[in-house]
């Protein structure tokens, strides 16, 4: 603030700006989100279905900060994708706990989506822009929808009250067989992506591979 007024520049000031801060917390509720949802008391298990969401408004809000104020940084494009994969990969792996996913589904998951953003930061690091696609935006869509009709599901069936109220209707759109074929086909888009990442990108990812970047590089890299 200089003579009342924001002055943008001085947030540069900071050793860790602003959105980069919001998504280390998001990063840091993760663990807390996972105790929360595996407490025997049925609120605490709300609680992590608002921690969930919350951290989701987090990173909206985070993109917008970096946007709206110029905080756009390599750290930062590196961090951000990598926090949304720690929450979403703790998410499954508890439904793994919970018995509503099979465990080599998740590790597919997990070890797709990790890949491809330690991949696409290592193309930042070589001066290569990277663009997402439309199929891997559906991607993430489903992931999120899943997610939250299973946390959902959980909540519900862990209380009383929200069973009696809520569990006809999750009994028609959560029986074992649709969420069985929901993460099947979250699975199978999930690793179909990263294939045509991989096909689609295979020469540019051998040039950033085998040689130093010169700074120059503005081929683009389609997720």
């Amino acid at each position: 603030m200089e003579n009342g007024v924001f002055c943008p520049t001085l947030m540069y000031r900071i050793p860790i700006s602003p959105p980069n801060q919001l998504t280390l917390f998001r990063i840091l509720l993760t663990p807390v989100f996972v105790y929360f949802l595996f407490s025997n008391d049925p609120v605490n298990k709300q609680i992590a279905l608002g921690i969930f969401i919350f951290a989701a408004i987090t990173d909206w809000y985070d993109g917008y900060v970096a946007r709206r104020w110029g905080f756009i940084t390599r750290w930062g494009k590196f961090l951000d994708p990598l926090a949304d994969k720690v929450l979403t990969s703790a998410a499954f792996f508890s439904f793994v706990a919970i018995g509503y996913a099979e465990l080599w589904m998740v590790i597919l998951i997990v070890i797709r989506d990790f890949a491809m953003t330690l991949l696409r930061a290592y193309a930042e690091f070589k001066n290569t822009s990277i663009n997402t696609s439309g199929f891997a935006k559906t991607k993430t869509f489903v992931q999120l929808v899943v997610i939250y009709l299973f946390l959902i599901n959980y909540i519900v069936r862990t209380s009383t009250e929200f069973n009696l109220l809520f569990g006809w209707i999750f009994d028609i759109v959560a029986t074992p067989i649709i969420m069985y074929v929901l993460m099947m086909v979250t699975t199978i888009l999930t690793v179909w992506t990263g294939i045509v990442y991989i096909s689609t990108n295979r020469t540019i990812l051998k040039k950033i591979f085998s040689r130093e970047s010169n700074g120059t590089d503005t081929e683009q890299i389609a997720n």
